[in-house]
């Protein structure tokens, strides 16, 4: 697995729970070293392994745990770069949805070797659409659910969705935008500020 997803595992816990409950993952997961590197490549295994020991230390869910690291990559201080490329996808959150298919191929612009999971949109009538998320690595679908969430909230749209479950096509999440306008959403700028010089 790229460290680059790793890392943001690391950060998500470490911001959310604290940095004992990290290295105490880590513990548990038989995991050696404390800090992952964002551009070293680690065994697949170890992804899910600190993630299991996360949640049993946690007492939730992986799933939970996992849609929360979604909505953190997008609503935390800390990963603004990531929520900018996000809402290049679009003026609204139906134009974003649109987008999805080539996000993985953006990332990868990147970086190069990143493991992004495969995201394929269906529209199956004006407000409801289903989302197909393919990995051989890594259960990517709640991180996935979490970062749509965000996402909805983000662009102020009304946005009903589902984790539908895995299946030949991919694990499946559906989605119904009642309302594309909303509320007003968060303030978004094409071009970041201009850092004033003193």
């Amino acid at each position: 697995m790229h460290g680059l997803i790793n890392r943001s595992v690391e950060c998500f816990i470490r911001d959310t729970y604290g940095k004992a409950t990290w290295l105490n993952a880590l513990h548990d997961a038989n995991v050696p070293q404390k800090s992952f590197e964002g551009m070293l490549h680690y065994d697949d295994h170890l992804t899910g392994d600190v993630i299991s020991a996360t949640a049993q230390l946690l007492k939730r869910s992986e799933s939970e745990l996992l849609e929360d690291l979604g909505i953190y990559l997008v609503s935390h201080s800390n990963t603004q770069a990531l929520r900018r490329l996000l809402r290049f996808g679009g003026v609204n959150f139906v134009d974003f949805l649109h987008s999805l298919d080539d996000l993985p191929g953006r990332a990868r612009m990147a970086v190069a070797d990143l493991d992004m999971p495969e995201l394929e949109l269906h529209q199956t009538t004006r407000e409801d659409f289903k989302l197909y998320v393919r990995s051989d690595k890594f259960s990517f679908g709640p991180i996935v659910l979490g970062a749509l969430r965000a996402m909805a909230d983000d662009y102020g749209a009304l946005v009903v969705m589902s984790a539908d479950g895995a299946g030949l096509q991919g694990e499946l999440i559906s989605i119904s935008v009642l309302s594309d306008s909303y509320t007003e959403g968060r303030s978004f700028q094409l071009s970041q500020p201009v850092a004033a010089h003193s």
